[in-house]
């Protein structure tokens, strides 16, 4: 699943291609994919709309439109291109939109798990979400505070998009260890120190994801190079950049964790 580097990467690729085209028209070809409305009113709102900006929340991207915001949750295969002249849809495309100056915008989405909203209210799909770790209230006390306000093991809990947007497996695994915290610990026991570090290692790596394009890892991203640069996810067996330790993968909270037992230790 693209995380927050990944969908500000493909945000701001979008920019320069979409912005001031006009949606023509709505060719809605896997109608689960759309989450509302109707499909019938979709293809009525969206046709003639102007795009008029794009922009990110969390993981999902936001096409600002004249009347509607037009969001896409990727999710684990979802993948969005741009087409130019005569084309003719492939297997795995689920909406495509015909633009002006001869253009398509493709939602391709291989396992069928990525969704789609038009609506007018987005803050009903998103008001939930937590802060963004870019922002300026992201703050070391603030975090201090809000993981003492939880008793959750640390990382279920930053991949919890209610508490943090946008931080999902790998960049979760990448900045504790940057903060030398072990992912088990639980949230109301981290120092205001700790608090600290890894507040500065979310936005380290956050960041550097984004400098590098994000992290293409299997066929659905294409061109970022930060995998080429992890320093524990994917590593198992391998030798930690600190200390040299092998790097170990355990299971926590369902999800594959990657981790140096020296240099994250459970304290």
């Amino acid at each position: 699943m693209p995380e927050l580097p990944e969908v500000e990467t493909i945000a701001r690729a979008l920019k320069t291609e979409l912005i001031g085209k006009r949606i023509l028209s709505a060719d809605l070809r896997w109608a689960r994919t759309l989450a509302t409305p109707s499909p019938s009113i979709f293809k009525k709102q969206i046709a003639g709309q102007k795009i008029l900006d794009i922009s990110r929340r969390a993981k999902y991207l936001i096409i600002h439109l004249e009347t509607y915001n037009f969001l896409i949750h990727l999710r684990m295969s979802g993948d969005l291109i741009i087409r130019r002249g005569k084309i003719k849809p492939e297997k795995h495309d689920r909406l495509l939109l015909k633009l002006s100056d001869q253009k398509y915008l493709a939602f391709n989405d291989t396992r069928k798990f990525g969704r789609i909203w038009l609506t007018d209210q987005p803050d009903k799909i998103l008001g939930k979400l937590g802060p963004e770790p870019l922002e300026k209230n992201f703050t070391a006390q603030w975090l201090f505070e809000n993981l003492h306000a939880h008793k959750r093991q640390l990382k279920p809990l930053l991949l919890d998009q209610t508490f943090i947007a946008g931080l999902g497996n790998i960049y979760t695994d990448e900045c504790l260890h940057i903060a030398k915290l072990h992912p088990c610990i639980v949230s109301n026991r981290i120092t205001k120190e700790q608090a600290l570090s890894l507040r500065k290692a979310i936005r380290a790596v956050l960041k550097e994801g984004i400098r590098r394009n994000g992290a293409s890892i299997d066929w659905v991203y294409r061109g970022g190079e930060f995998q080429n640069y992890f320093r524990v996810y994917g590593r198992e067996d391998e030798q930690c950049p600190v200390c040299g330790t092998k790097i170990q993968k355990l299971t926590v909270g369902q999800r594959g964790t990657h981790i140096c037992p020296t240099c994250q230790q459970m304290r």
